[in-house]
């Protein structure tokens, strides 16, 4: 895998931690939405990382995954280590 996208971002949000808070499209333009807003906190965003790891191997720190306010920066962290594990 070179890149991993928005909508698998996504996808595995709403796979692992469920749909997203009422009236928010997780299809739109949420590049640099806060998760917070999207209603996801950070216990979601370590189940992402988590199964992240054990599919692709890209292993992220939780402290760095939980600075991650948004999808654009959780993407960018998640792509470097992709690029990392090559």
């Amino acid at each position: 895998m070179s890149t991993f996208t928005l909508h698998q971002l996504t996808d595995k949000l709403r796979e692992c931690a469920g749909e997203a808070e009422e009236g928010v499209d997780l299809d739109g333009d949420v590049l640099d939405t806060p998760f917070i807003e999207l209603g996801y906190d950070s216990l979601a965003l370590l189940q992402v990382t988590g199964v992240l790891k054990r599919e692709l191997g890209v292993d992220l720190a939780d402290d760095a995954v939980l600075e991650a306010e948004t999808p654009r920066i959780l993407l960018e962290m998640i792509n470097k280590g992709l690029a990392v594990g090559v």
